[in-house]
């Protein structure tokens, strides 16, 4: 496999299944340093069995829920000790919502979900900008969701939480737009995912793509000749917005 990610310092959250984990085998695989964070330890085991088997370096796993806030400062100050930049962060990790009416969501669920979708990716660019902007070419890439712009009933929660991810995300690309860092959001479209299947038990997994099809499309958003910032890439129509 190329290594044309040799040198290139990569944190991926959510890391140990699904887009995540493709996302950050591919990196690793490709010769990237990859910086792993994920609840599940042996998920982010077997991501660095991956890795090295295909011949990349062995991946810094980070064991952590994105809800402690302390540790993700922590996280930039380590970073900056070990590799002094952060070339490539993908706010992939999101929680699984469920489905219910805005007015039957209960207060411990919206609050849990805000802090996964928004408040945590809101700590991870205050504690990592600067590394970023260290970076030759920064890349950040966050994963957002078709209902934002649908309304569509029922998936209120998510919707919500991704729009406030959305501009968030932008407003700090139109802050970052006169250096070489570049941010974007992707929308993934449905996906062979364990959250799909919790938000849509009764679809046929069958007719959707699989996480690492899906990771081959987004891998390219990250790499140093993309010029696009504060946009949102549609990978079903292959467009951005």
């Amino acid at each position: 496999m190329e290594k044309d990610f040799e040198g290139r310092v990569a944190l991926v959250t959510g890391a140990s299944r699904g887009i995540g984990f493709e996302l950050a085998r591919q990196l690793g695989s490709r010769g990237a340093q990859v910086i792993a964070l994920a609840r599940t330890v042996g998920g982010l085991e077997e991501l660095d069995d991956a890795i090295t088997k295909a011949g990349g370096p062995s991946a810094t796993l980070v064991p952590v829920d994105l809800k402690d806030f302390d540790a993700l400062d922590r996280l930039g100050a380590a970073i900056f000790e070990r590799w002094k930049k952060l070339d490539i962060l993908i706010g992939n990790a999101a929680m699984a919502v469920t489905l219910s009416p805005v007015s039957h969501i209960k207060v411990k669920t919206f609050d849990e979900a805000m802090a996964t979708n928004v408040t945590a990716n809101y700590r991870l660019l205050r504690s990592l900008d600067v590394l970023l902007r260290q970076s030759d070419a920064g890349r950040a890439l966050f994963l957002t969701d078709g209902h934002v712009h649908s309304t569509t009933p029922f998936w209120g929660l998510q919707a919500t939480t991704k729009a406030a991810l959305e501009a968030m995300v932008k407003t700090y690309a139109a802050e970052a737009e006169k250096t070489p860092l570049r941010v974007n959001l992707v929308d993934p479209g449905p996906v062979r995912t364990g959250l799909r299947a919790k938000t849509m038990p009764g679809e046929d997994p069958e007719t959707l793509p699989t996480a690492e099809t899906v990771a081959d499309d987004l891998i390219k958003l990250v790499c140093t000749d993309v010029a696009e910032t504060g946009k949102v890439f549609d990978r079903v129509k292959g467009t951005w917005d």
